[in-house]
């Protein structure tokens, strides 16, 4: 009981307290003025009365009272006639006064200062930084990415703009580098400067700086709008570059038909990227290719060997062949012409102008120094390949989404004549609508579409998963709606066309996290199948968030393609060099080269250890580019599993009979 009157007690005076401040100022004033003389006097007057040395009337304690009074709240305490203590008095509460509201104004200065720098609304006053628009999960890999290329600069700086917290968004970038595990180990000598705002107003721009910016990337942000607003990003970054701008541009879409809008609002000079495209490519690619997804890996981050541009100096007039060679610790894969244009493997017999460029692998831009390789080259070494004929192939699809379409148009691109393609997935009316329209307009492959769920083990079990060539899970989003069932036929004869007029099939928003669990659970019901069967089965698997990968129930060294660090580390590549956007673009299309993890008894003998300038001879020979190899008995061995991409040309390797040479050559 008296805890309960306690407590009522003390709720009763902090709400006679509320009902106080909530009055105004001038009661506050008040009772505080009442409260501070009831502690003052009395005090004071136990300290005259304890004082031996006090008066000894009355009166005279009284003054002294009024002394200490005055002297303890700044009145002065001066004694006199009754005008004169009055005046004293006065011009003591008028100081007071005076000294309060300058120090009040001067408080409310810098509290306001503070408040807008923690609201991120003052103005970077940088040049040559790189500038990064709007938040999603890709702001963790693009801030990660420019912090390892910017780790050889004495001073550099990466300013965000986006909606959010400016405090918060600090925080979680700085927690988010302490995670990575980067050599380089936090931020290193890059600042990150964040600032609060709409990317899609001009003045909030202006906060960045981006007009002395080296680099301008936009990011997508989550959600059903992520497209448009990417859009009406760069039409205010359109209005606040001046043209021609020197800045490199850099921004990301997720559907194919919104790619071409960004373009146009990009302007000359921008470079956009369309999400699907890339990430079907690449999933068919890799799907054909096993461990190519490792390659791609090592090329785009800063932390192996990337993509860089060196001087002709002596190779002007030389041939694209013996420049293959020209260099002991680079790959030499194209040239960048004068006029701009990129060329990947070109004819060997290419003459090299004086003002191109030569692209090659390499370490860092500083670690392209031209070497001869040649007197590595051991001649009875190298050998003839064997011919190898293609063959029909039976591939599984496991899930549907957005890009599927776009992975079965890139499949009928690369397979030979007579290929099958099984697709298995929710099947709504939408994706039986969707799967009739893209199997009627291929050629090559025959494509048969399955109604049923993809992490159901029953689903799974019937379609004797170990027989297949190539198998490909793309990420689904579970639908509340009942399957469709649909025969085992081709998608013709088992989904109706979709009758003219009628719109495309739009897909649901995919949330990464809803995806990848669907995809975990495939995994594991595949990775059960697989140890049933006793053999590995030929995996490539799409992810949205690179956390989910490390989850997979999968052998290390398995192809994943994880879309939003994959377009992250393809935007930051971009930012640094702008001409590689158009590296990628050859490297990403059914047309021209594209990289091969081919047998290396195809090039070389494995009886004996070679230099790898062997290897490149041999490749030459064959009018491809070899940029490294892949040893078999290591692909399970983290972290390269295996890869190696531009080794030392003039360093033997024994070669097994089951190992890959990685070249750049026409597909």
């Amino acid at each position: 009981m008296a805890q309960q009157h306690t407590t009522s007690l003390r709720l009763r005076l902090r709400y006679r307290f509320d009902n106080l401040v909530a009055g105004g100022t001038t009661p506050l004033i008040g009772w505080l003025a009442l409260a501070c003389l009831a502690v003052v006097v009395p005090a004071s007057a136990v300290l005259v009365w304890a004082d031996r040395a006090a008066p000894p009337t009355f009166s005279g304690r009284l003054t002294a009272v009024w002394v200490s009074v005055g002297q303890t709240l700044k009145l002065g305490g001066a004694v006199g006639s009754p005008l004169y203590v009055l005046a004293s008095v006065t011009l003591a509460l008028v100081a007071l006064l005076f000294v309060s509201t300058l120090v009040s104004l001067i408080t409310t200065g810098i509290n306001g200062r503070i408040l807008s720098l923690r609201r991120g609304h003052s103005t970077v006053l940088e040049a040559g930084h790189t500038v990064v628009l709007g938040w999603s999960d890709q702001i963790l890999p693009v801030v990660s990415e420019l912090v390892a290329a910017n780790a050889n600069q004495r001073r550099s700086a990466i300013a965000v703009l986006a909606p959010r917290d400016k405090v918060d968004m600090e925080d979680e970038v700085a927690t988010g580098l302490c995670g990575t595990g980067r050599r380089t180990g936090g931020t290193g000598a890059t600042r990150i400067i964040c600032r609060s705002g709409p990317t899609t107003d001009p003045t909030a721009l202006a906060r960045v700086s981006p007009q002395t910016s080296k680099a301008v990337l936009v990011l997508p942000p989550d959600g059903d709008s992520g497209d448009a607003h990417v859009v009406k990003t760069l039409l205010a970054l359109d209005a606040a570059l001046p043209r021609p701008r020197g800045t490199v541009v850099v921004a990301a879409v997720r559907d194919a038909r919104n790619h071409l809008t960004a373009k146009l609002a990009a302007g000359p000079g921008g470079h956009v990227l369309c999400a699907d495209e890339i990430i079907a490519r690449l999933l068919v690619q890799t799907a054909r290719q096993p461990g190519l997804s490792l390659v791609y890996q090592d090329l785009l981050d800063f932390d192996g060997d990337e993509f860089y541009t060196a001087a002709a100096q002596g190779l002007a007039g030389r041939s694209f062949g013996e420049a293959l060679l020209a260099f002991t610790t680079s790959s030499v894969v194209g040239l960048l012409h004068a006029d701009g244009r990129v060329v990947l493997n070109p004819d060997p017999g290419t003459e090299i102008g004086a003002d191109d460029r030569i692209i090659l692998v390499s370490e860092d831009d500083d670690t392209a120094v031209p070497e001869p390789a040649g007197p590595w080259v051991d001649e009875d070494a190298i050998v003839t390949a064997r011919p190898r004929s293609r063959y029909a192939e039976r591939l599984l699809l496991l899930g549907w989404n957005r890009r599927a379409p776009l992975v079965v148009e890139q499949l009928d691109e690369f397979v030979s004549p007579g290929t099958t393609l099984d697709v298995v997935a929710l099947g709504d009316g939408a994706t039986v609508r969707a799967a009739a329209e893209v199997a009627a307009a291929r050629s090559r492959i025959e494509v048969a579409f399955h109604s049923g769920d993809i992490t159901d083990p029953d689903v799974l079990a019937k379609l004797d998963v170990p027989s297949y060539d190539s198998v490909i899970v793309i990420g689904e989003t579970d639908r509340e709606t009942a399957p469709v069932p649909v025969p085992a036929a081709t998608a013709p004869a088992a989904a109706t066309a979709r009758a003219p007029g009628t719109a495309p099939p739009v897909f649901a928003p995919e949330a990464g996290s809803a995806t990848d669990d669907r995809t975990l659970v495939t995994l594991l019901h595949l990775r059960a199948i697989g140890e049933a069967a006793g053999r590995e089965l030929p995996l490539t698997t799409e992810m949205s968030d690179d956390g989910n990968r490390l989850l997979a129930p999968a052998r290390a060294g398995s192809d994943f393609i994880v879309s939003g660090r994959l377009i992250s580390l393809l935007m930051t590549q971009i930012s640094e060099s702008g001409h590689l956007a158009d590296v990628f673009e050859e490297l990403f299309r059914a047309e021209g080269s594209e990289f091969y993890l081919r047998p290396v008894a195809d090039y070389v003998r494995t009886d004996r250890e070679v230099a790898f300038a062997t290897v490149v001879e041999s490749a030459r020979r064959r009018r491809e580019c070899a940029v490294g190899y892949r040893l078999r008995a290591q692909t399970a061995t983290a972290p390269s599993y295996g890869v190696r991409l531009n080794p030392d040309k003039r360093r033997p390797v024994r070669f097994g009979e089951h190992d890959w040479v990685v070249v750049l050559a026409e597909s």
